[in-house]
């Protein structure tokens, strides 16, 4: 199943030029994951990934994710992301498609908050064909509701990410300036460009 799901990500690849995985495997555990990638391309920005049916749902965050409810941070959908990718932190080559440098800045286990009027969980792929999904995230960084919504469709598609009104909600916080560095190995995305060097 997953193999389709990522034809377009390795359509866009030479993996004898860059050390992204190529894929293998198919789940992370017991919860699914969420990863959130800073990744300095031709534009900074934040890769937010959500573990869905074997492979990771990826959106780009330009702004990268918020802890504001008020706040609505566009998400462009990019190519569905093999589960390896969780764990990838490191330089893509600059001639590469998304050439630059990527850290984990956050990740965690997230769990599914949409229910059916009998309370059983709606699968989160069905959710995102839907167009709406509601999560829990349990992250290094983040915690609490979120919320992705798409806005357009086709070659318009966007998706607005929100943070839920709960207790992790905060409106002074934030992460995305005061909490540079990787939650893997605690680099800044200089030091990682420079270990790479």
């Amino acid at each position: 199943m997953s193999k389709n799901h990522l034809s377009d990500y390795r359509k866009k690849r030479d993996f004898r030029k860059t050390s992204e995985p190529a894929g293998g495997r198919e789940k992370s555990g017991d919860k699914p994951v969420f990863v959130i990638q800073k990744h300095d391309a031709s534009r900074l920005h934040y890769d937010f990934r959500l573990e869905v049916a074997g492979v990771l749902k990826s959106w780009a965050v330009p702004k990268g994710p918020s802890t504001d409810p008020r706040e609505k941070r566009l998400a462009v959908p990019t190519e569905d992301h093999p589960m390896d990718y969780a764990d990838f932190e490191g330089i893509i080559p600059e001639e590469e498609y998304g050439g630059g440098t990527v850290m984990i800045w956050d990740r965690g286990a997230y769990r599914n908050l949409k229910t059916d009027d009998d309370g059983n969980e709606i699968p989160m792929a069905d959710c995102l064909e839907n167009g709406h999904a509601t999560f829990w995230l349990e992250g290094e960084k983040l915690h609490g509701g979120y919320a992705l919504t798409r806005t357009g469709s086709g070659k318009d598609e966007r998706w607005l990410l929100v943070k839920m009104k709960d207790d992790a909600a905060d409106a002074r916080r934030n992460p995305v300036s005061t909490e540079p560095r990787s939650v893997a190995t605690g680099r800044t995305l200089e030091e990682i460009n420079g270990d790479a060097e």
